[in-house]
């Protein structure tokens, strides 16, 4: 196929790219480098089947593809709720445009939603009938409610114009190519273990989060690209083994072997204080599970920003 990826210049976009390209597909890339970074394209930027396009989303743009894979969005709090009316704009402007793209191509789209769009669950481990416990006007909400608008968007093209979709819900991924500063939880207790500093823990350390490795969360994506056509979504993936932040915080230490101490500060307004999927339907629609434990990944991920920091 001839797939256009949105937000390929990112973390997850990227290794997306790659892998699309490693199985003999076309790939158009769209990016506004608004947190992409062009050095996550070094493996492929000269490949045959690659193509860049600098755009923003928001913004209408007409191309011959065969399928869309939308992963454009500010994806880590430290970025989405620096501009949040852009981060809102992007989910719901950026959304419709490529929806529309999709249905005037007669194509297929797949989007990148999140665990997010739970909220502060109440209910562990989160299986996709859970309707969530969002804030609507918190600090969060521009992503958390801006995703949860696109799965709507989704449904309404699907029901109204017969699009065929594709939604994931992504829990915490983490991997090489995950920015310096994204002030997400895995990078910030590495960059800090790697620097000497030390790791800042919000609230009491007993919060959870459940970590998946990169590669195991792009299988799951491609598992559900490729999937027949019944399978909308949304299908949680995403790691279903659930850590304190204490506990990767040690595990951090550890790898690092850093002697790093450990400093609790206030925890942020509507910071989830749990968060684990419910991976029933992966594994039963699709066949898909992770299989890489956190030690291996976090081996992996510290050596790739080693060589950054």
């Amino acid at each position: 196929m001839r797939v256009l990826v949105t937000g390929s210049a990112g973390f997850l976009g990227s290794h997306l790219c790659e892998q699309l390209l490693l199985e003999g597909n076309e790939v158009v890339g769209l990016d506004n480098y608004y947190t992409g970074d062009k050095r996550n394209y070094a493996n492929f930027i000269k490949h045959k089947n690659f193509e860049f396009i600098r755009h923003d989303v928001v913004n209408p743009i007409q191309l011959e593809v065969d399928f869309i894979v939308n992963l454009a969005c500010p994806a880590s709090p430290v970025h989405y709720q620096k501009n949040p009316v852009k981060t809102l704009q992007t989910s719901v402007l950026g959304m419709t445009n490529m929806l529309t793209l999709a249905k005037n191509l007669g194509i297929g789209i797949f989007q990148a939603s999140t665990s997010e769009v739970y909220g502060d669950p109440m209910v562990s481990p989160q299986p996709e009938t859970y309707l969530g416990n969002v804030n609507p006007i918190g600090i969060r909400a521009c992503y958390d409610e801006g995703k949860r608008v696109a799965e709507t968007l989704m449904f309404d093209y699907h029901r109204q114009y017969g699009t065929a979709i594709k939604i994931a819900r992504i829990f915490n991924t983490y991997g090489p190519r995950m920015q310096i500063d994204d002030g997400r939880v895995v990078t910030n207790f590495i960059v800090q273990a790697l620097r000497g500093e030390n790791i800042t823990i919000y609230g009491n350390g007993s919060q959870t989060r459940s970590f998946c490795y990169v590669t195991d969360l792009i299988s799951g994506i491609i598992r559900l690209i490729g999937s027949s056509s019944e399978i909308t979504g949304p299908i949680n993936l995403g790691n279903p083994f659930e850590f304190t932040m204490l506990e990767l915080a040690s595990l951090v230490l550890e790898i690092t072997g850093s002697d790093s101490k450990i400093d609790f500060l206030e925890l942020p307004a509507d910071d989830p204080k749990q968060r684990k999927p419910d991976i029933s339907k992966a594994k039963n629609l699709l066949g898909w599970e992770p299989n890489v434990h956190l030690s291996d990944g976090l081996k992996l991920t510290v050596e790739d920003l080693r060589s950054r920091v």
